[in-house]
């Protein structure tokens, strides 16, 4: 049977139609790869009084040390005073996507964040799965546990609900799908399948046969656990996993590859094997790896608060640097050089004729989330 063109495929904004723009930190420093930095420039803030604090807070026209906003939904810990009065220590820094591939630490203060997006933190938990959209980037998504701050692509929560409640599906596709495939599937295997075979322009070629379903739900699904990193650690197989095999420097400064010896170095530093896919790994055209280090070993600013950052080279980076080289080859090994054929399709057509497309408006929008009251600015109790 003749595969389904990427005409009459149905685009991703159709079959997960709630999406948010991505988050807007607007300026750099209430992120970091390391949480007790993050803890050190807060207090390094509120020490500082009058033009200094400004100085340090780096204003835009979104945020001043004057800017009255609320409670970040479902965060703890931090103040809705003015910053201009703020005291005490910051809230918690929580993991968070910054980057293709690199999980760091943010300050979730919505004071310190120029667009920090309320709707995805009102359903952002240990249920919910994040899909951003990379275009660049092969697959052109990424998938993620953790509140991704990836720019430019828009971001589509799995579930429109805390709890995992009311997927973010066109309504009535997981029945439609159901009543081909003999078994309606669960919104997690829609998003698998979604992530094993979208396309660069971002349309999903769905399909009725339940074997090849079953097949592109193999690969989806360990796209997903790779991605998400939220289970058992991903390990490459005896004698292919990467070891210290030189102890790092304190802090190192220049990052090497050694295609031949299959080794990474950093300054007299020595990581091996480090399978050359791993190395090639590359989203945008930029080097996942390389990428990785730099903005580890960047020198900022001096008198910025981005210049408080570890003295030495944290432990807790060498076991992310080994996790990331394991994640990334294994990746490498399930990029399909040439788009496979997918019988049986469910085009958009069939779904315009179903009657799940176009998808109402509401979809569209964010359900109404008010699970526990919210705190507004100057301690207010917000009303939504």
């Amino acid at each position: 049977m003749p595969g389904v063109t990427h005409d009459d495929a149905p685009l991703l904004a159709d079959l997960m139609p709630w999406s948010v723009a991505p988050p807007r930190l607007g300026r750099g420093w209430p992120a970091a790869p390391d949480a007790a930095s993050l803890k050190a420039r807060w207090d390094a803030l509120v020490k500082a009084e009058g033009p200094d604090r400004e100085s340090l807070f780096e204003p835009t026209r979104s945020r001043t040390l004057h800017t009255a906003v609320g409670r970040l939904p479902g965060r703890t810990g931090s103040g809705t005073e003015k910053l201009v009065r703020a005291s005490g220590p910051c809230a918690e820094p929580v993991r968070v996507l910054l980057a293709p591939y690199d999980e760091q630490w943010l300050i979730p203060d919505q004071r310190l964040i120029d667009a920090a997006r309320p709707e995805l933190w009102r359903v952002a938990d240990e249920r919910q799965v994040f899909v951003a959209e990379v275009p660049e980037a092969d697959p052109p998504l990424l998938v993620t546990s953790l509140l991704p701050l990836l720019r430019p692509g828009r971001i589509r929560p799995l579930f429109r609900r805390p709890g995992g409640r009311e997927p973010n599906l066109a309504p009535g596709l997981l029945e439609h799908l159901g009543a081909r495939l003999g078994r309606v599937p669960a919104p997690l295997d829609v998003l698998a399948w979604i992530t094993a075979t979208i396309r660069p322009g971002l349309t999903v070629p769905l399909t009725g046969d339940a074997a090849a379903w079953e097949r592109g739900l193999e690969r989806g699904r360990r796209l997903l656990w790779l991605m998400r990193r939220d289970g058992e650690r991903p390990k490459l197989p005896g004698g292919r996993r990467p070891y210290v095999r030189a102890p790092l420097p304190s802090r190192p400064v220049a990052l090497h590859y050694d295609r031949d010896e299959e080794a990474l170095l950093l300054d007299e530093g020595r990581i091996s094997p480090v399978p050359p896919e791993a190395w090639d790994f590359q989203v945008g055209g930029v080097s996942v790896l390389q990428e990785w280090f730099a903005i580890r070993v960047a020198v900022p600013e001096p008198g910025t608060l981005t210049a408080i950052r570890p003295a030495t080279w944290p432990q807790a980076w060498t076991s992310e640097l080994l996790e990331l080289i394991t994640v990334l080859a294994l990746l490498a090994e399930l990029r399909v050089p040439e788009e496979p054929e997918v019988p049986d399709p469910v085009t958009a057509t069939e779904l315009s004729e179903a009657g799940v497309l176009p998808v109402p408006r509401a979809a569209r929008r964010p359900a109404s989330v008010l699970e526990a009251p919210e705190e507004g600015p100057e301690g207010q109790l917000a009303l939504l």
